[in-house]
């Protein structure tokens, strides 16, 4: 894919968010948070010095090529490991900054724990247990976002796990017109794993869980995709833009783990 764009300094303000906060009950083994854990080691330009490359530095490494400077990751008690690993995020190219996570109930709540901070800015969305091989998957995102209109741009993949993701399905004009979160089969073969969105869907998240918080309390996890599908149904404008022919690799469970070494 080609990417044809104004350069990233003309660019509208786009703020980073990338929820940490899980307990990866999956890998219970780790030694240390799945979010840092060491793929491969590399040296810097310049130095003999090899350093671990880390998960997360996939989407970390994804937006600062999408020129985002800014990011919130949202952590929880316990996962000191993080901060003490990446710090102030300058070694990336990045600004980070932490937020501490109370409740429970999955990654809308961590998302949306960022909400006093980038309420008035767009939110660029992505996983920290995610691993791919094009930097460029977050730009694309953003590019189709700058003209399309839409109040949330998904960034769409193709899959081998079906009933571990959710499955998209785009309509005409990259509208998405069903989301259908790990179904058990399906013919369809698309998700999505990162996203944009504007101010619009950043209001409609916050109203959404701080009206809902008793039907978490009570029920399954919400997920983020629950409250994407929501926002269709109310009338947002969501749609799907492909910005990777490679399916990429969650490490959320020790099959998956072993995958990704090499990616």
């Amino acid at each position: 894919m080609t990417v044809t764009r104004k350069a990233n300094s003309q660019r509208p303000h786009v703020v980073g968010v990338v929820p940490m906060a899980g307990r990866a009950t999956r890998l219970p083994s780790l030694p240390c948070s799945k979010e840092i854990f060491p793929l491969d080691f590399s040296a810097k330009p310049g130095s003999d010095v090899p350093r671990p490359r880390v998960v997360c530095e996939h989407v970390l490494g994804a937006m600062q090529h999408a020129g985002i400077r800014e990011v919130y990751l949202v952590i929880r008690d316990g996962k000191w490991d993080i901060p003490a690993f990446l710090g102030d995020g300058s070694r990336l190219g990045l600004e980070l900054a932490y937020l501490m996570m109370g409740l429970p109930w999955g990654a809308p709540y961590s998302i949306d724990k960022a909400y006093p901070f980038v309420r008035n800015h767009r939110v660029a969305l992505g996983f920290p247990d995610m691993c791919f091989n094009d930097p460029q998957i977050l730009r694309r995102a953003l590019d189709h976002h700058d003209d399309s209109g839409a109040d949330v741009v998904l960034g769409i993949f193709p899959t081998d796990r079906i009933h571990k993701v959710d499955i998209v399905q785009l309509g005409d004009n990259h509208r998405v017109e069903q989301i259908l979160i790990k179904p058990a089969d399906t013919t369809m073969n698309q998700t999505w794993g990162v996203a944009v969105w504007t101010p619009a869907f950043t209001e409609f998240l916050h109203s959404f869980l701080d009206s809902h918080q008793h039907i978490a309390e009570q029920t399954h996890e919400l997920f983020v995709g629950d409250i994407i599908r929501v926002a269709i149904e109310a009338g947002l404008n969501v749609q799907g833009i492909q910005v990777s022919v490679q399916p990429y690799v969650d490490i959320g469970t020790p099959e998956d783990l072993s995958r990704v070494f090499g990616c």
